[in-house]
């Protein structure tokens, strides 16, 4: 697609207006996942990651804005996609990040959660923070598919994007 044949909006019809219900599960989901147990950034850090895994260009501009409008250092955000080898993440945040990947990426030899990396993830966070952790990667989750589906315009407010 070229710049002059750019889509203006998303395919899908606003689904907060077909399915009302979901602001109720989007906030709820919201103040789960900020109740200060896991530090912002991390849960932007995981989020970031779980849009380059599933590979959504709209989660990935919206989770990179948010980490820069939290000042986050350039060299953090863009390292998110390499994090492994990265000088740029605690041991906390690099627990997330494994956490974010094993539950979205099949692993062919075992469970996709091993009680190793639950140790690990252990070892950073007490059992809220954790069950928040878990929300936060269900929150981008359950967005998931509303992103995939809809494909709602990077960088574009909701409200001016979607197909009415």
């Amino acid at each position: 697609m070229t710049t002059a044949n750019a889509a203006t909006e998303s395919r899908l019809p606003n689904p907060a207006v077909l399915v009302p219900e979901l602001g109720e599960i989007g906030q709820a989901l919201f103040r789960a996942v900020g109740n200060d147990s896991v530090p912002q950034a991390t849960i932007s850090l995981v989020q970031l990651r779980a849009g380059q895994i599933v590979g959504n260009t709209y989660l990935t501009v919206l989770h990179t804005g948010n980490l820069r409008k939290a000042g986050q250092a350039e060299e953090r955000i863009t390292a998110v996609a390499s994090w492994r080898d990265a000088p740029y993440f605690t041991g906390a945040e690099r627990a997330a990040l494994a956490l974010v990947e094993a539950v979205l990426t099949p692993d062919p030899h075992g469970e996709r959660v091993s009680d190793e990396l639950y140790a690990q993830a252990s070892a950073h966070y007490d059992d809220k923070a954790l069950a928040t952790l878990t929300m936060a990667i269900g929150q981008v989750g359950f967005f998931i598919p509303l992103a995939l589906i809809g494909k709602p315009l990077p960088g574009v407010a909701p409200a001016q994007q979607w197909r009415r």
